[in-house]
């Protein structure tokens, strides 16, 4: 039967281990895994920059669309202002009043130009002195005036027949700037569609990372569980197979420490306490070669990790920057084809529309009659 002196040794015995394994800074966590969430956060501001960087990216796009649109209606609106300012000195050099069939009938001048009457051209009143008749005017004067009338109805069937065509050309030249202006928007719209793919891309990335650190995490907390779980049982079976429990005559070791014994019952160590020094030694040395390795496992990985987080980025940027080229490009060459056009449009206007320049000959036609 034991003595109740040894009882409250051993158990003095089992709080200071159990205090010394509290209290080992080494050995405990308290509260989380900072080390994990300074991980989590550094990638969430990796995260954030990249996200805000993208956001800039498009912003800067969509600015630089908007300019191109503001710079293609200033163009459109120069091109209406310049097409009415043409079509009024049209008007004003060659359509003057003095020009309309109806003039001689409000004509200011008219009884200043109008001449006497006369029967006939062999009218008795109409003498040499009188100088009332003069080539030209004679009684055929109706059929010139139909003759007139006719060519005055042919020019303004021309004039329709061109403002048809420049009409023709206005909605034409629209036609095709609207068409310009889908052609634009698809363009935006694919590349807003491939920024959402990579952007997607990149968040699922991002996901495998945090689920395969997630694993990790997982995988070290079983560890660290098992070992505690046979630590514990190496505990137990040690405090049942100990001297307390088991009752072994050989109670020399003192209740102070095991390093310390009764000198007057202590016969010495014996081999089996020698091997399991040495053994608990080798133990504990594979142990500190286990945790290293698996210190520069870790490391190694998130070497691998950054390497790849760091290459993915750089193939990102290089596609950015290939689109915006392929899309500038793409911009220049519809400027220059909208400029081929207008210039083309312009030696049109200059060599077919108003080339037909009336000379003084077509001036010395009217006014003619004897009216």
């Amino acid at each position: 039967m034991l003595r109740p002196g040894l009882d409250r040794a051993e158990a003095a015995l089992r709080e200071r281990r159990l205090q010394g394994r509290i209290f080992d800074a080494r050995a405990r966590i308290i509260g989380v895994d900072k080390d994990a969430l300074d991980t989590q956060v550094k990638d969430r501001k990796i995260q954030e920059e990249t996200e805000k960087a993208q956001n800039e990216k498009i912003a800067g796009e969509m600015k630089q669309n908007d300019k191109i649109t503001c710079i293609l209606d200033e163009r459109q609106r120069k091109d209406i202002r310049n097409l009415n300012k043409a079509l009024a000195e049209f008007q004003h050099n060659f359509q003057k009043p003095e020009t309309r069939r109806e003039f001689d009938l409000s004509d200011p001048q008219g009884l200043k130009k109008d001449t006497p009457a006369r029967l006939s051209d062999s009218d008795p009143r109409c003498t040499v002195s009188g100088l009332q008749m003069f080539v030209g005017e004679d009684l055929n004067q109706a059929q010139r005036s139909d003759f007139q009338k006719e060519q005055s109805r042919e020019w303004f069937l021309q004039q329709q027949r061109d403002w048809e065509n420049a009409l023709a050309d206005k909605k034409l030249a629209e036609d095709l700037y609207d068409k310009n202006r889908v052609e634009l928007d698809q363009k935006a719209i694919e590349l807003q569609r491939i920024n959402e793919e990579t952007r997607r891309a990149v968040c699922a990335a991002i996901k495998d990372c945090n689920r395969i650190q997630a694993a990790d995490l997982a995988e070290r907390k079983k560890i660290e569980k098992r070992q505690e779980e046979g630590d514990n049982m190496a505990e137990i079976s040690n405090l049942l197979q100990g001297d307390l429990l088991s009752e072994n005559p050989e109670q020399a070791t003192s209740s102070f420490g095991p390093h310390r014994v009764f000198t007057d019952r202590w016969k010495g160590m014996n081999q089996d306490q020698l091997m399991a020094i040495r053994y608990t030694q080798q133990q504990q040395v594979l142990e500190k070669l286990r945790l290293q390795e698996e210190e520069l496992q870790r490391n190694a990985e998130w070497d691998r990790q950054c390497v790849q987080a760091a290459r993915a980025q750089l193939l990102f940027e290089r596609q950015q920057q290939r689109l915006n080229r392929e899309h500038r490009r793409a911009l220049d060459n519809a400027n220059a084809q909208l400029s081929q056009e207008q210039k083309s449009r312009r030696i049109y206007l200059q060599e077919e529309v108003y080339s037909n320049c009336p000379t003084g000959q077509y001036f010395t036609q009217f006014n003619t009659t004897s009216r």
